[in-house]
């Protein structure tokens, strides 16, 4: 494998755009990510996150199903490389399936059977079998942080002190008061009263901790993993990763500990010793430094002994602001962190936006410049990115800043129920979905849905650009209005050049021992690369991509 730091006698590096600079200051460093160490079929795959709740109901019940679910799997691969009319994912990530009293399922009643609203055990066997004969993988939300209060074991755990369950939840004769580690001035406590003792509920009193200091404890999820993995799950999303197993009060006590590292480490090779190319993804939403940790140690697994996907926090914040400002300095900088702290060798899983965030398309409202360009940075990067259900369109967040609001239903044509249900949507579908579905932008070749079904092809033709390395073109200090990369692997060299703001610019000179540049992806309003000896200009007009293989 060529690393990108093997490129060094074959490139030269001049910043694209940028603002002034002290003469006197040495240059910046150089910034390079090392390609996946690990060829696994997850670091060069395209997720795509849906809430199996407002994606698509077959019964007319108003709430979307499993069966509903495989009815829309063409949508998202039909299985034919052949074919343009499918978006290309590689990979479904499903929002809990689990029986739930709660429309978000994050709190768990039964971890061994679906969630009766979306069907059955055998109807998520059949979706993992289609979606594999299509060439996806499936991977579930596996809560085990917490259960719900109304799960079984802390109904035992809660009866008396002498129950064989009360240490599967942690117990105290007192508050102790620890503050949630996210915000250690909140009012209240994250013990909570019942029965004349006090449990532990970081989150809230309806979901317990589970106490994963116990052996038993332990041995159940690891069973649990093995219970779904046999039945054709390809891996897990790990909810609240950080807050697993507490030492005490406050952040250092509660969050980011020792015991949750070693936790993590024993699951992740349980989970390989059942199914050795599942993979686990850590839902860490933290700075970069603490986010790096959850990888674990690289020295005898190249992917990390812990989790060997984590979801990229720091760089989806720094997407969004890059596409707002037509700025692309933050994102330099971000990749710069990386560099420096991430074990070489592993693979990032960017995002723009998910369950918990507002939409994407509200954030940047609605404009489709920046939305375009959010797009394009994102596909391009290294890594394995996720998208969330409805971003491919643009879809707008709901009225409000609930959850719910965050996971409308998914619009498919421009009838009152977006076609997602022949009843009542379980919840209202959001704002503009008459103008923004799947029907009215699957034949336009200027919309949105088209340019994500097109970069995510030209990212499949690639191998740089689904699994390459990266080098950094675009300085790190002052303004930057493109952001310029190359992305490597092997003997392929990919330039991407992305203009991030409303006005044409042009990049360069690129130093690049290259022939020619050969497209891959190009706007049609990009002209034709300019060269004078080894340096290379490039003219993008505003908001515009163009990706070239180095000949």
């Amino acid at each position: 494998m060529l690393r990108a730091s093997r490129l060094l006698p074959l490139l030269a590096v001049t910043s694209c755009v940028t603002g002034p600079s002290n003469p006197n200051e040495p240059p910046p460093a150089r910034v390079e990510l090392a390609a996946p160490a690990s060829d696994a079929w997850y670091t060069h795959a395209v997720f795509y996150e849906l809430f199996v709740r407002s994606f698509q109901d077959s019964n007319g019940d108003g709430k979307g199903d499993l069966p509903g679910l495989i009815s829309r799997l063409d949508y998202l691969n039909d299985g034919d490389p052949s074919t343009t009319t499918d978006l290309g994912v590689d990979a479904l990530w499903l929002m809990p399936v689990f029986a739930s009293p709660s429309y978000h399922g994050y709190d768990v009643t039964d971890y061994e059977r679906v969630n009766p609203d979306y069907g059955t055990n055998e109807d998520l066997e059949r979706l993992c079998a289609e979606a594999h004969r299509r060439g996806m993988r499936v991977i579930v939300d596996l809560v085990i942080n917490h259960s719900s209060s109304q799960h079984p074991w802390f109904i035992d755990s809660a009866s008396s002190p002498g129950s064989a369950r009360r240490d599967w939840y942690q117990w105290s004769d007192k508050d102790l008061g620890w503050k949630p580690p996210w915000d250690i001035f909140a009012n209240g406590s994250t013990w909570h009263a019942l029965n004349g003792a006090y449990y532990y509920g970081v989150f809230w009193s309806g979901m317990p901790d589970l106490n994963l200091r116990t052996p038993a404890v332990r041995e159940e999820v690891k069973r649990l993993a093995s219970f779904w993995l046999a039945k054709g799950v390809d891996g897990f999303r790990l909810d609240a990763a950080r807050y697993l197993i507490e030492t005490g009060g406050g952040l250092t006590g509660q969050a980011d500990t020792a015991e949750t590292h070693a936790f993590w480490r024993e699951f992740s090779e349980h989970v390989r010793s059942v199914k050795p190319d599942a993979v686990l993804v850590g839902e860490a939403w933290t700075t970069t430094p603490l986010i790096a940790t959850y990888y674990g140690s690289t020295a005898r697994l190249p992917q990390g002994d812990e989790l060997p996907l984590n979801f990229n926090f720091p760089l989806s914040e720094a997407l969004l602001k890059a596409a707002q400002s037509g700025d692309g300095n933050g994102i330099a900088l971000k990749l710069s962190e990386m560099s420096g702290r991430y074990p070489a060798g592993v693979a990032d899983a960017p995002f723009l936006t998910n369950h918990d965030n507002i939409r994407v398309a509200t954030q940047l409202a609605g404009k489709p410049g920046p939305l375009v360009t959010a797009a394009s940075v994102m596909l391009t990067l290294p890594g394995s990115p996720f998208l969330y259900y409805g971003e491919e369109l643009g879809l707008a967040n709901g009225p409000t800043s609930r959850d719910e609001d965050k996971r409308t239903p998914m619009p498919w044509d421009s009838s009152a129920s977006g076609g997602f249900t022949t009843g009542s949507p379980w919840f209202a579908l959001a704002p503009g979905h008459e103008r923004t579905n799947v029907a009215t932008q699957t034949d336009d070749p200027g919309s949105l849905l088209s340019r994500y079904r097109a970069l995510i092809r030209a990212r499949h033709a690639s191998p740089a650009l689904e699994r390459g390395g990266l080098t950094l073109l675009t300085s790190t200090r002052g303004r930057a209005p493109t952001l310029a990369f190359l992305r490597t692997l092997g003997s392929e060299r990919v330039l991407v050049v992305h203009n991030l703001g409303d006005t044409s610019e042009t990049t360069g000179p690129l130093e690049l021992e290259a022939e020619s540049l050969e497209p891959l992806f190009t706007d049609a309003s990009v002209g034709s690369p300019g060269r004078s000896g080894t340096a290379w200009s490039l003219t993008l007009p505003g908001r515009a991509t163009g990706i070239w293989r180095l000949r």
